[in-house]
């Protein structure tokens, strides 16, 4: 099967090899001229055959909408649109409204998987009309890990459904993340634990928190055993926060995804001025002592 991909970054560079591996015409566009297999977006159209079906996975937000709308100026009748990257569920209303007045239709397509796709597959989670998800199956098939279709793939609902999925898959990871990331400084803390990446090693086979992104900390502990290398420095790329509105929106409990979130807002300040604030109070009601700033 033919397709367009747009945007050869991390996630899109392996995809395109991966499908390329399981026999599929993928046809590259990127503004990284040294990645890119065609000059132009329309050049990457008209290299396809009808009915052709392209696939973005560029930034979230306004690099996204700009695709979808230089695209529905491109495409024809018939041909189809596939967003995979990390856009807001509310936008893919948006972007099925434009591209349907052309006659395109739209995909939307949660994405997990990261760097490790390649070789792993990727979990995909789709929204949009049975027909179209019917159009791009051999392209879902051969992302997907190996297996059951349905253990790595779910058809999630309609427009919308695939990113509002992956919006909670993340809002989730962030909770994960935050817990193996507590219990890991709380082993490196105490003297009494002296092979904290062996305890967590160990956790890997046979006890209930094992999982992937506990293989990835030991990985990291293995190439950096004190993470002397990296910055306690955690930015958020939107999904957590979605989800966390999107759980004060439908009254839905989410403590720990909202403190995991919360958690990497700390991570940002190099002094907190709430911190100071209480260190304030506490002196003013009750005479505790202070830290004073450098001068």
């Amino acid at each position: 099967m033919q397709l367009g991909l747009v945007g050869l970054g991390k996630m899109g560079f392996n995809m395109r090899e991966r499908l390329r591996r399981a026999g599929h015409e993928v046809v590259g566009y990127d503004r990284n001229p040294e990645v890119t297999d065609v000059a132009t977006l329309a050049d990457l159209a008209s290299t396809l055959d009808g009915p052709r079906v392209v696939w973005i996975m560029v930034p979230a937000g306004d690099a996204t909408r700009q695709t979808v709308a230089e695209l529905a100026g491109i495409l024809s009748d018939g041909d189809l649109v596939i967003d995979g990257g990390n856009s807001r569920f509310t936008d893919d209303a948006e972007n099925a409204k434009l591209l349907a007045a052309k006659g395109i239709g739209y995909l939307d397509c949660g994405v997990s998987g990261g760097v490790w796709g390649l070789d792993n597959g990727y979990g995909l989670m789709v929204g949009g009309d049975a027909k179209d998800v019917e159009q791009a199956m051999p392209i879902f098939d051969a992302l997907r890990p190996e297996g059951p279709r349905d253990e790595g793939f779910a058809h999630a609902g309609g427009v919308g459904a695939g990113h509002y999925a992956k919006m909670v898959h993340n809002g989730i990871e962030y909770g994960m993340m935050q817990a193996y990331a507590e219990g890991y400084e709380l082993l490196d803390k105490v003297e009494l634990v002296d092979n904290v990446p062996g305890v967590l090693k160990a956790w890997t086979r046979g006890t209930v928190v094992r999982s992937w992104l506990l293989d990835l900390l030991v990985k990291a502990l293995e190439d950096d055993p004190a993470l002397t290398d990296i910055k306690g420095y955690v930015e958020d790329s939107g999904e957590g926060r979605w989800t966390v509105e999107e759980a004060i929106n439908n009254r839905v409990p989410a403590p720990v995804i909202s403190a995991a979130l919360y958690a990497r807002f700390v991570s940002r300040q190099d002094d907190s001025p709430a911190m100071k604030a209480v260190a304030a109070l506490r002196n003013q009601f009750g005479g505790h002592s202070v830290t004073k700033t450098q001068s």
